[in-house]
């Protein structure tokens, strides 16, 4: 299960290594000896504090575990001067927009460069979305009860974008259902700046950049990017990495929605230095790329365990996951996918009788396999987890034969399930299901083939129990 843990606000995912150190020895106080890092390049702590022991930490931006409404600002600042980029979109022009945004707001708001990949674009209630015209941006809007995201129909100017996301935010009560119904209201509350959409956005296709490691920018700096498995970081190894941004002059840090981090700009003659420091603490900076792009819960061990399966068939397989990302959910997970494969796991059919069942998966995948389209393709349902690791393989290989070419639109979804009770067998032992509609194929037991037709020797085809060991149950689905 996915637990509710306290939120510290990263404004853009950016701070520096004062702020990090400081809420480093803040939660330290309280007797964590870890932090970890959240999707929308904010700080969780690892268990939940009590209201009374974070008042003291007045500098600290936090939103409690049960607090509604308050969400995190992200940025694709990350990927200023490393990854490709807009232009005009500098690392400091980064710090000046941050700037004007308030500490806490009620919509996700999204602040992003559409020429890199690592930070995803249309996440957030409110996009804004580079142009390649200087200091101003498109916005894609998807309030919180919207099915589509909407293209403002003008370009924002750049010391506008909080004047117009406030204004988004003071026009809710009224419950606007369209953009242009959003356009009227806020021209009508605010003046602006805007400019005529003059040609519609294009995101070009990058491959899903290498973030981790030791490397190069220009020729004297380097950056670091920092991935720990188990998204728990260790306190006192910030603390110490803190001091080495402070020794080197470094100002900021930033966080990525990989639940991973980015020190930039370390100069060349302290590599060796920082090398020798992640060393001596035993970091691994070289993670296989099977593993690193995948976007997983919070503090959800079911689903890490998940990845640490699936991510084990590849590597046995020696299966190339280059340019791919890979999302695991459930059936409860509300919010916008933003990778390229999603694994999402069902919610636990109604058993009529006292039979468990196992769980069940859906599998979808981006058109094109760029989540920035928006677009999921339902490639199965209801799967367990045995066959996923198959199937994936199965969209890998598909990825690869149509890398560089369009595709045209499927079964594009969203995908409404009816409700049906279905007459099964269940093995007692390991609780497969045999289905009479499909038989077993393992044993060429053709489909429509009903249970009391098995041969007396047939087999459970998972744990090989005997046909005596099934009973027959009601499933509802």
């Amino acid at each position: 299960m996915n637990k509710q843990l306290n939120r510290l606000i990263v404004k853009g995912g950016v701070l520096s290594p004062g702020e990090l150190k400081y809420i480093c020895e803040s939660v330290e106080s309280l007797g964590l000896k870890t932090i970890s890092f959240g999707s929308r390049q904010d700080i969780l702590l690892p268990k939940k504090a009590k209201k009374e022991e974070l008042v003291q930490f007045d500098k600290l931006k936090i939103v409690e575990a049960d607090e509604i409404g308050v969400e995190n600002i992200v940025s694709s600042y990350v990927c200023a001067d490393i990854f490709p980029s807009t232009s005009w979109l500098t690392g400091d022009r980064y710090l000046y927009l941050l700037e004007q945004f308030r500490s806490k707001s009620k919509l996700k708001i999204n602040l992003i460069d559409p020429k890199q990949r690592l930070v995803p674009l249309f996440t957030g209630n409110i996009n804004f979305i580079a142009s390649e015209h200087e200091d101003y941006w498109y916005l894609y809007v998807r309030l919180p009860d919207w099915k589509k995201t909407e293209m403002y129909p003008a370009l924002i100017y750049s010391w506008d974008l909080d004047k117009i996301e406030t204004a988004i935010e003071n026009i809710l009560q009224e419950e606007p259902e369209t953009i242009e119904m959003i356009f009227d209201l806020v021209s009508d509350a605010v003046d602006t700046n805007n400019r005529t959409v003059d040609k519609p956005l294009e995101v070009p296709f990058y491959p899903f950049p290498y973030f981790e490691g030791m490397n190069k920018i220009g020729v004297d700096k380097y950056w670091l990017g920092l991935y720990w498995r188990n998204n728990k970081y260790d306190i006192s190894f910030l603390k110490e990495m803190c001091e080495l941004c402070f020794e080197n002059k470094i100002g900021k840090i930033s966080i990525t929605p990989w639940k991973s981090f980015i020190v930039k700009g370390i100069p060349k003659e302290s590599k060796l230095v920082w090398e020798k420091f992640l060393g001596k603490r035993g970091i691994n900076v070289r993670h296989s790329m099977l593993e690193l792009n995948w976007h997983i819960p919070v503090a959800n061990k079911d689903a890490l365990n998940l990845k640490k399966y699936l991510v084990s068939n590849f590597d046995q397989n020696d299966i190339s996951t280059y340019g791919l990302t890979f999302g695991i959910t459930d059936y409860k997970k509300s919010s916008y996918f933003f990778t390229s494969i999603v694994v999402e796991k069902n919610m636990q059919p109604e058993m009529i009788g006292n039979f468990q069942t196992r769980d069940t998966y859906n599998l979808f995948y981006a058109k094109n396999f760029d989540p920035n389209t928006r677009k999921y393709i339902m490639h199965v349902q209801d799967v367990d987890k045995v066959e996923l690791p198959g199937l994936l393989m199965e969209l890998s290989q598909l990825y690869f034969e149509q890398l560089g070419s369009e595709k045209e639109d499927e079964n594009e979804v969203e995908v409404q399930k009816e409700i049906t009770e279905l007459e099964v067998y269940q093995c007692s032992d390991c609780l497969t299901i045999y289905d009479e509609a499909f038989g077993d194929i393992t044993q060429n037991i053709p489909p429509k083939t009903l249970f009391n037709e098995l041969p007396e020797n047939y087999e459970c085809s998972l744990c090989e129990a005997p046909k005596s060991s099934f009973k027959k149950s009601i499933l509802v689905k």
